[in-house]
């Protein structure tokens, strides 16, 4: 593995205070493997063997029943899935895809649950690590219930146009039916939420989403820290 990679999971707020001979030997128990677009990781029901890491690309989160699909989170570098699992020794809840061609770190889930125990300072990190995730899942909750589906693509117009620099021009970085999933929708009422953004100055030309008017969108959006803030990090 490249150094800039160990050093990129090292700064990951999970392994950043371990000892480093504990770290070294997590990773060294790893596999670092290249999987293209459209490659199922994990499947829900499967039990937990990994703890994996997306290094470089894209991963789809997402979950079925009853021959429904929903898209449950995005992931990009430096992330982590599913940590829950792995420790608890369960079946995921969730599976997973590369949108994109992607290299994902694989630590064993038992080495993971035996370095837990001899190093506090990744103990307390899976502590802290394992809140932020109950408090995203909060978040992503009250989003969905409390906003209307123009509301819910409008917020994340303008959290995807900070993160992209605000340049006041949003890069879609997937298919639209991965977003409208994503945001709780369905592909036509995608297209309608984008259609009831026109009067605020949203032009969507294919993968690329013009904001004209970024403050008119942000009042129609109303960000709400409680909903749309991220969880500090406390380790």
């Amino acid at each position: 593995m490249k150094q800039d990679d160990i050093a990129a999971i090292r700064n990951l707020s999970l392994f950043r205070l371990m000892r480093e001979d504990t770290f070294l030997a997590l990773i060294e128990a790893g596999f670092l493997q290249r999987f293209p677009p459209g490659v199922v990781l994990i499947e829900e029901r499967d039990r937990a063997d990994f703890l994996h890491i997306v290094v470089e690309g894209q991963v789809e989160m997402f979950a079925t029943t009853a021959g429904r699909e929903t898209t449950t989170d995005l992931l990009r570098p430096v992330d982590t899935f599913i940590l829950a699992a792995v420790l608890s020794d369960q079946v995921y809840l969730q599976s997973a895809r590369t949108l994109e061609a992607s290299r994902i770190l694989m630590i064993p889930a038992e080495k993971v649950r035996a370095t837990m125990a001899a190093d506090p300072a990744f103990m307390r990190a899976i502590s802290v690590e394992l809140a932020r995730a109950y408090r995203t899942a909060v978040r992503d909750l009250k989003n969905l219930k409390l906003r209307t589906g123009a509301e819910r693509l409008a917020n994340w117009l303008l959290r995807t146009n900070a993160e992209q620099g605000n340049r006041n021009r949003v890069e879609i970085a997937f298919e639209k039916r991965t977003l409208a999933s994503r945001l709780g929708m369905t592909p036509e009422n995608l297209s309608r939420a984008f259609a009831a953004l026109r009067p605020y100055g949203v032009k969507v030309k294919g993968p690329e989403v013009d904001l004209t008017q970024p403050q008119a969108l942000a009042e129609f959006a109303k960000p709400d820290p409680m909903i749309d803030g991220c969880e500090e990090n406390l380790s």
